[in-house]
């Protein structure tokens, strides 16, 4: 079993704070959980393990389907902690809690079958191929998605017989305690998901825990960096998601008024902080600047303020790092020789909000150009043609999304073809989506969620062969 966590070098429990970002105020402090009930919870990970594992698939799928249920009946509660906590606009926080139902639901209904045994057919043998769980995997999730990004990872893992523990980003755990208690809610036995709550300086301990079998990270490269190394000191299975710098492409024949729209939506979805939001606008040189001038003009439209009301489009910034980050990263570029055409800086109000932003004129190697602006700020680029917009889409360490609108067959093949990305829309917003597989490629990390590639992230691909009986036939080589 190796050493228990109780054994290790004793670490002192910080408060963990809950604070809202529309106010500043403190909503709730939490004692961080001691290496005893650290030992306690992962020592009930891996018995539960030992029981869920034996538990039919419709079984499971009923659990699911009873979480789905709760999620849908309670989503407006949901959505209230999502939006103290994180400070998306309401309506998004109960639009994700509705997303994660349907999670549920997808792998209630097809979870059985992506993990049904496969034939393997050998001669002289009866071969198939089995799907059995890993065991307990360590979930360490980001604040932007509170609930959907820990939900994309449990319903597959819990569906394959998979138990969870939840490393939830420390600025979350009201959102981190819900979930957990909403799967006991759902009839899953105490231990098959529970929530650590611990900073981070404690995770390489669990990593390296012989009970923990798996970990998913979704989180910064750095932060990625640092799990896989833990993790592969002990040889253990990661998916890491680290983000991107999605390009959105726009070429002469789009339908502009559906571009920019949708341009502006996929800028400033969840404040401008997701991983798969559109960051680096290429726009044909022919429609550059009537783009510009419709994107400008409706970025500036759009109602900063209050997440909680309903007209609210753009909430706060999640932290006051986040928020400071992101001016620096906008001065710096200004410095640099970009052209600020919109917005720039934070609000003079309590919280953490920041004005609607554009760039132009992105130099190389400023932090427009290059690396991600996590808040509603945007970076527009001008291109001569197609060769250069996948040029300058390309040009960037991160691999996870893009979008590219045209009507051109032959346009839309090539993007297809030589976008170095996990994820290629055309002619729409880049989304997640349970029936589809999701994950980047370069720095946007390795692995997928979602569909039934997800579900199979976390499993025993098992190779079984029974002899029929004859003597085994000789080898010549």
């Amino acid at each position: 079993m190796g050493r228990s966590m109780s054994a290790q070098s004793p670490i002192r429990p910080r408060a963990i704070a809950s604070v809202n970002p529309a106010t500043g105020q403190v909503l709730q402090l939490f004692q961080a959980h001691t290496d005893q009930e650290l030992e306690r919870r992962l020592q009930l990970t891996r018995d539960r393990f030992r029981e869920f594992r034996r538990i039919s698939f419709t079984e499971r799928a009923g659990l699911l389907n009873r979480a789905a249920e709760i999620l849908e009946q309670e989503k407006a509660s949901f959505g209230r902690t999502m939006t103290l906590e994180m400070g998306k606009p309401l309506r998004a926080a109960i639009q994700e809690a509705e997303k994660c139902a349907f999670a549920c639901r997808y792998y209630a209904k097809n979870g059985a079958g992506f993990l049904a045994n496969e034939l393997a057919p050998t001669k002289g043998s009866r071969s198939y191929v089995r799907f059995e769980p890993l065991g307990p995997v360590l979930a360490i999730m980001p604040w932007n998605f509170p609930f959907w990004q820990v939900f994309r990872f449990a319903a597959p893992a819990l569906m394959a017989g998979n138990v969870g523990l939840l490393k939830h980003a420390s600025n979350v755990p009201q959102c981190a305690l819900a979930i957990e208690e909403l799967f006991h809610r759902a009839g899953f036995p105490r231990g098959a998901f529970q929530t650590l709550l611990i900073g981070s300086e404690r995770v390489d301990q669990v990593i390296a825990d012989p009970r923990v079998h798996a970990i998913t990270l979704t989180g910064s490269v750095g932060a990625g960096s640092k799990v896989a190394a833990a993790a592969g000191r002990h040889i253990k299975k990661t998916v890491l998601e680290l983000g991107g710098s999605d390009p959105f492409i726009v070429m002469p024949s789009a339908n502009l008024d559906e571009a920019v729209a949708t341009a502006v939506q996929a800028r400033t979805l969840n404040n401008g902080q997701s991983c798969i939001a559109a960051k680096r606008f290429i726009i044909a040189h022919s429609i550059f600047d009537e783009f510009q001038k419709r994107f400008v003009d409706q970025m500036s439209a759009l109602k900063v303020g209050d997440p909680m009301e309903a007209d609210t489009d753009i909430g706060p910034l999640v932290t006051e790092e986040v928020a400071a980050d992101l001016q620096e990263q906008v001065i710096k570029s200004v410095q640099m020789g970009a052209t600020l055409l919109l917005g720039g800086k934070r609000l003079a109000r309590p919280g953490c909000f920041f004005e609607p932003t554009v760039l132009s004129n992105i130099p190389p190697g400023s932090p427009a150009h290059q690396d991600e602006l996590f808040g509603p700020a945007a970076s527009l680029f001008r291109a001569d043609g197609i060769e250069q917009a996948i040029r300058i889409a390309n040009d960037t360490p991160f691999g996870l999304g893009a979008s590219a609108w045209t009507k051109d067959d032959l346009e839309q093949a090539r993007f297809v073809e030589e976008l170095e990305a996990g994820l290629v829309f055309i002619n729409g917003m880049v989304a997640s989506d349970p029936v589809v597989p999701f994950g980047g490629i370069k720095q946007s990390g390795y692995g997928r969620e979602l569909s039934h590639y997800g579900i199979r992230e976390f499993v025993n691909i098992k190779t079984v062969v029974i002899k029929s009986g004859s003597p085994p036939r000789e080898e010549t080589e």
